[in-house]
Formats: C-alpha cells, sequence, structure tokens
C-alpha cells in the first residue's frame, strides 16, 4: 500500500513508573511485631527516621503524606485499636507497610486510541487523542495506564509530556447499582462491579487504573476503548479481560470524561472468550460487538442490553497461512461510506503476528464485503526481538481526515505508530469477498 506509513514516535517502557501499595505481609503477628518496634522509638528518632523516608521517596508521589496516612488505617484494621500516636508515629508506621510497585517492569504494550472529548487545544490540522496502554509489572499483573498526544493530516504523532509521577484510582465507597436490565444474582456483584475516584488535579497520564476486584488480581488486560455515540452525545466505552491467575471474564469501563469511571461485568453465554470491541454505535438498534471465540475465529453478536449477550454467529474463520493458528480484532471498527472497516491480527507459523483488514456491511455487519488478502502490517526489522518476539498487536486504531493511525506493539516491547490513506484502503479491498 503506497499511502503506508510508520512514524519515528515511539514509547517504551519505563522501569521508574512506580506506584505505592500497600505491604501486605503474609501474618498478623509480623504486622504486630512491627507495630511493637516502633511504639518502642522515641519521638524525636522517629521524626528523624520519617524525614529520610520523605526525603527518599517523597518526590516519587503526588499524594505522599495521604498514602502513609491510609496505610497507617490499613495497619489499624489489622493490628486493631492502637495508642493516641503523633501524626508522626502514623505516617512512619504507615511507611514500614508501603511498598513501590513497577507497573512497567515487564512491558508496555497493546494500545488502544480514541478522540480526545476536549480538543480546543489542537492545531488546524491535528486531533489530540487519548491512547490507553497495558502496563505490566511484576508477577505479570496488568493495568492500564493513559497517553495523551496529537497527530497531524500526515500521520505525524507528538506525544505530551508527563509528569513520571503515578497514581492509583481509589475504589468508591458507593455501591453501584445493578445495570438496567439485569438483575443482581451474583455473589461477587459488588465486587466486579465497582466505581473509581479522581482527584480534581490528578493528570490522566497520571492515572493507573490497577486491579480492585479478585476477578482482575492477575490483571486487566488489552483494554479497547471506543467513542460510542448516544442519546447524549457520547461516551466512552472500553472493554477488558480481567484475569485471576485460572479464569477470564469480560469487562466493561465506561467513562463520558476520564476523570470518574465505572467498571462493569458483561454477561451471557455468548461472553465465554478475549477480544471483545464494541461497534462505536447501535445497528438497527441493537448494541453490536465483534470477538473471538473458541479461541480461533471471528464473531458477530447483537443485543438490547449492554451488559447482556446470550447469541453469537461465526464472521469469519482461518482462511490464510497467516492465520491458520487463529484470529482476532484489533478494536472498534470504523464507519466509513463503504462499510465498517475493521482491523485483525492474524497468527500464523512461529506464532507470528499480522495485522490485516475486513470491510462490513454497514446496515448487516453479519456480512463481509471486502476485505485484504495479504498482511498489512507485520513485525519488521528491528520489531522482532522482544518481550514476546515477532508480535504486531493493536487495540485501536483513530480515523483523522482521510488517514488511519495505529498504534501498535512491537513484540510487547514497545509502542510505535503507523498510518495509511482511507481511500486506498477501501480500493484494495473492493471486489475482494
Amino acid at each position: 500500500m503506497k499511502s503506508f506509513k510508520k512514524s519515528n514516535t515511539r514509547l517504551t517502557a519505563s522501569l521508574d513508573a512506580v506506584i505505592a501499595q500497600f505491604h501486605k505481609l503474609p501474618d498478623k503477628d509480623r504486622v504486630l511485631n512491627i507495630v511493637q518496634r516502633v511504639n518502642a522509638m522515641q519521638e524525636e528518632e522517629v521524626g528523624k527516621v520519617l524525614q529520610e523516608v520523605i526525603t527518599e521517596f517523597g518526590h516519587r508521589h503526588k499524594y505522599f503524606d495521604e498514602i502513609l496516612t491510609n496505610n497507617f488505617q490499613e495497619v489499624v484494621t489489622i493490628a486493631g485499636e492502637l495508642p493516641d500516636y503523633s501524626d508522626n508515629r502514623k505516617r512512619l508506621l504507615g511507611a514500614f507497610l508501603t511498598k513501590e510497585y513497577s507497573i512497567q517492569s515487564a512491558a508496555l504494550f497493546n494500545p488502544s486510541i480514541v478522540s480526545h472529548p476536549d480538543q480546543s487545544g489542537a492545531g488546524a490540522d491535528e486531533q489530540i487523542f487519548i491512547m490507553s496502554l497495558r502496563a505490566t509489572g511484576e508477577g505479570h499483573i496488568s493495568s492500564i495506564i493513559f497517553k495523551t498526544g496529537t497527530v497531524n493530516r500526515n500521520g505525524d504523532v507528538k506525544l505530551e509530556e508527563t509528569s513520571g509521577r503515578f497514581t492509583v484510582l481509589k475504589k468508591s465507597a458507593e455501591q453501584p447499582e445493578p445495570p438496567a436490565g439485569t438483575t443482581n444474582t451474583d455473589a461477587d456483584f459488588f465486587d466486579t462491579n465497582y466505581n473509581l475516584e479522581s482527584p480534581e488535579d490528578l493528570g490522566l497520564t497520571e492515572k493507573v487504573i490497577f486491579p480492585s476486584a479478585a476477578c482482575e488480581s492477575m490483571g486487566m488486560e488489552d483494554i479497547r476503548l471506543v467513542k460510542f455515540i448516544d442519546e447524549s452525545g457520547f461516551i466512552y466505552y472500553g472493554t477488558y479481560t480481567a484475569y485471576n491467575g485460572k479464569q477470564i471474564r469480560s469487562m466493561l469501563l465506561e467513562t463520558r470524561d476520564f476523570k470518574s469511571f465505572k467498571i462493569r461485568t458483561l454477561r451471557g453465554a455468548a461472553i465465554n472468550d478475549k477480544g471483545m470491541a464494541l461497534f462505536p454505535e447501535k445497528i438497527n438498534g441493537k448494541y453490536v460487538i465483534c470477538s473471538r471465540q473458541g479461541s480461533e475465529k471471528l464473531s458477530i453478536m447483537y443485543s438490547d442490553n449492554l451488559y447482556q449477550w446470550n447469541e453469537y454467529a461465526l464472521l469469519k474463520e482461518p482462511q490464510f497461512d497467516w492465520e491458520f493458528v487463529q484470529i482476532g480484532n484489533c478494536g472498534s471498527p470504523i464507519k466509513t461510506k463503504d462499510g465498517w472497516l475493521l482491523l485483525t491480527h492474524g497468527v500464523g507459523a512461529f506464532r507470528k503476528y499480522v495485522i490485516s483488514a475486513i470491510l462490513l456491511d454497514l446496515l448487516n455487519p453479519s456480512k463481509i464485503i471486502g476485505r485484504l488478502t495479504k498482511p498489512l502490517l507485520f513485525a519488521g526489522e528491528g520489531e522482532r526481538e522482544g518481550y514476546v518476539p515477532n508480535v504486531v498487536y493493536t487495540c485501536g486504531f483513530l480515523e483523522h481526515g482521510n488517514i488511519v493511525l495505529i498504534p501498535y506493539a512491537i513484540s510487547d516491547t514497545a509502542t510505535v505508530f503507523a498510518s495509511f490513506d482511507i481511500e486506498e484502503m477501501l480500493g484494495e479491498m473492493k471486489g475482494e469477498r
């Protein structure tokens, strides 16, 4: 494809991207031993040691005092009622039960991308975007972080500078109502359905959505963001896979402004695999999702209820040698004049991942009306080596003027960008059924 172009912009994992967490010890006695040792300290020594902690770690976290105070309250929960400590002793005890976790120490990959709700700072030929990324740290636990930037009509990308500090969003104490049309029948409803709070002065690129529910304790994987058109204008949805080390569950993130978030479960007989990608609008009055079923085939499903999916139908099965192992989607499709443009990933020999595309009928997306007969993108020289070799993968792509921008992960190690002309793509797909 003549218009296909790669950007020089590259985003890599940062080992100093750390969050502060409560250091959960394996038994209560160890916590009580720490409490006893801190009790024995003179107040002058408490102040001295606390100042050493602040000097070493305070500049690395935005809400440092609050972190120490909250972790002191966790100690109280475990140890029971404690003496009337000074503020310094409370904070120091909290510090002894605090640890840093490097959220990107293993990998930073599998991006998704949507148009930013505030375009007021964009140049004449620019669009401001929000990109989500899967950050993976110690124990292979995945969380969600965000980057912002701009793209111009030539496909040139500029990422916004960030503070380099990260804060985990808190789980709200507010109990969510069961989504409309569903009933609270699961014992774990209030664990798997929750809301997240975000401080007003916390920037989007400083926010971390870290596993909060038991079902996602080992990771929140491969979120696929989409800007969904609804009655009030638009809302952002993000489908992702929750993993607890043994089982997966499909989840849905909801936000209108990236300041507050809702986490909800997807339910039904058709929710039994990974890679759920929601179409950006209803079609014939129904929500539509493209997903993978049976670990190797693309399916499509329709529902009157966003949270309940009971039936699915085959959309596409492996056809070309570069997708013989499995196929899946690369995020939500783009609506064009000729049809729904859906990027797909295929896996071939040596677990080599490639990206290609199909075109779906606008009114009946169960019907494929065009396709690429070769990969659009694969790992080239300088992209094959990494945490997982020979992989290119994306969870979303963005239309800007006459181009499509694809942020994609290379070998689960870095994220780069490519673009192509929509008209040229549609021209290559016409007649290929």
